[in-house]
């Protein structure tokens, strides 16, 4: 959207394509090891079947959790370097996975097409978190459920400060448009979904020294 600074962040290759090199290298050197044994991750997807969606899927690391239930796996994922890298890790799922271009606010997917969606540390970096939310509830069937693990607004003064501080720094830009400061659990529920479980975990339980929330909710 012209005069938009948020996503004149990025340089748009075409209509399902987000470029950000820069990130997409730091995110394979140093994020993809730590995600390979996050359990956070494991619980995330443990309880998944039928046919899965998974939002911005990076560079693959989700797909081995995938568990014998699930019978197709659509993983969308924009940046190109990250998508290739995706690509290979699909070759060597123990479940069918799809990898396809495509962005949270516009997914190349069917109304009510999907059983269940997942949505791990990105709607953090989405341009517009109502938009994407409002994407995965016209994708799910009716009564599908949203998965998601979320890094999100601390609820103490001084964490809220540091991360609107940082929002307003150049750690957007660097890091593939991340917010720290979003109500993820909020605008899920503004949304139209009905959480089932939602945990709020803290360090040490998750890498990041920002609160997460993990669990899954359903289209109401």
């Amino acid at each position: 959207m012209e005069g938009d600074p948020e996503r004149q962040r990025f340089e748009l290759s075409s209509d399902r394509d987000i470029r950000n090199p820069l990130f997409a290298r730091i995110y394979a050197r140093f994020e993809e090891p730590g995600a390979e044994t996050d359990e956070n991750r494991a619980r995330l997807l443990r309880d998944l079947a039928g046919r899965v969606l998974e939002v911005g899927c990076g560079g693959g690391v989700n797909f081995a959790r995938y568990p014998p239930t699930v019978t197709e796996v659509i993983a969308v994922e924009p940046e190109p370097y990250l998508r290739a890298r995706a690509q290979r890790a699909a070759a060597d799922a123990p479940v069918p996975v799809r990898v396809v271009a495509g962005q949270a606010d516009d997914l190349p997917v069917d109304d009510e097409s999907v059983d269940e969606a997942v949505c791990s540390l990105v709607l953090c970096s989405v341009p517009d978190q109502a938009s994407a939310l409002a994407e995965l509830r016209r994708v799910l069937k009716p009564g599908g459920r949203l998965h998601f693990y979320e890094h999100v607004v601390a609820h103490n003064r001084a964490g809220r400060a540091f991360q609107r501080a940082a929002d307003a720094t150049v750690w957007p830009r660097v890091m593939g448009n991340c917010h720290l400061a979003r109500d993820t659990q909020t605008a899920i529920e503004r949304a139209g979904f009905r959480f089932e479980r939602c945990e709020r975990l803290t360090s040490p339980e998750v890498r990041w020294p920002h609160p997460h929330i993990l669990g899954r909710a359903v289209r109401a």
